[in-house]
């Protein structure tokens, strides 16, 4: 994507991230309503798959009560790092011709962005901790805290970011094209939501749908960090997935550095 120095560009990040990691432990308060309010989701989500569980004598889908609440406490943290650049913004950055101050400066916007939410994961990680103590208590969730899981969970979990980013920037460049891709989002969204594991853990679909999950970057992004920490994966699986969640992050990237070159020869400022 570009051709900086990669020790400027370490310096970069690293401003970066501290931009994004003042900013939101600045607005401390706001940010610790935002992960309440993620809680309600994986709460409802476990409530429910904790019932059907123990109609079926205790287990559902290769779960048990104390896995299925510690795949979703692991769920809270992982959402976390999920979040990322929304594609819509791009929108509202070409519209209001704000993209050309980024085109005018040394280092790709792609850089600015992504070391900034890096930055902000940071905080909502420190303020996730005593929220991840409480429903620890609550719900005796079952972790194997084993240190090749704890340390290829550390992986797995930066590795899911840097894939969904890929995915929602790629998706952003649509707004070169058109500004009514709030359609093409939707469906990326629902698809999303059904073959990353947030809405259930796959083993919980059919077949069919798992098989699908398999050839898309969703499961990458989400279940799969999930997996590693509780203990659902032998090394080799762990470091398959690890490998897969590299090949998605260099494809995308590969198509990014495609479509933003065809993006920027068809831009055209406007705004104020």
């Amino acid at each position: 994507m570009t051709t900086e120095n990669p020790f400027s560009l370490l310096s970069y990040y690293r401003a970066g991230a501290r931009v994004g990691f003042q900013r939101d432990l600045q607005y401390r308060m706001a940010t610790f309503m935002v992960l309440v309010a993620f809680l309600f989701e994986p709460v409802v989500y476990l409530s429910v798959w904790t019932a059907v569980a123990r109609a079926q004598g205790g287990m559902v889908g290769g779960f048990d009560e104390g896995q299925l609440a510690a795949y979703y406490v692991v769920w809270t943290l992982v959402r976390i790092y999920n979040t990322a650049f929304d594609p819509k913004a791009w929108e509202w950055r070409i519209r209001d011709g704000r993209i050309n101050t980024f085109l005018s400066q040394p280092v790709h916007m792609f850089h600015r962005d992504f070391s900034f939410f890096m930055g902000s994961k940071i905080a909502w990680t420190l303020m996730w901790i005593p929220i991840a103590a409480v429903l620890t208590l609550i719900f005796r969730p079952s972790i194997a805290w084993h240190p090749v899981n704890v340390g290829l969970f550390l992986v797995a979990i930066w590795g899911g970011y840097a894939v969904r980013f890929l995915v929602l920037y790629v998706l952003g460049m649509i707004n070169f094209w058109t500004t009514r891709g709030s359609a093409i989002f939707g469906i990326v969204t629902a698809l999303e939501m059904i073959f990353s594991g947030r809405l259930v853990p796959l083993q919980l679909l059919p077949a069919w749908a798992q098989d699908a999950a398999a050839w898309m970057p969703f499961r990458w992004t989400f279940q799969f960090p999930i997996e590693v920490l509780i203990g659902r994966l032998d090394t080799a699986q762990m470091l398959a997935g690890v490998g897969y969640q590299a090949a998605w992050a260099l494809g995308l990237g590969l198509l990014f550095t495609v479509v933003w070159r065809a993006a920027i020869r068809r831009y055209e400022a406007v705004g104020n």
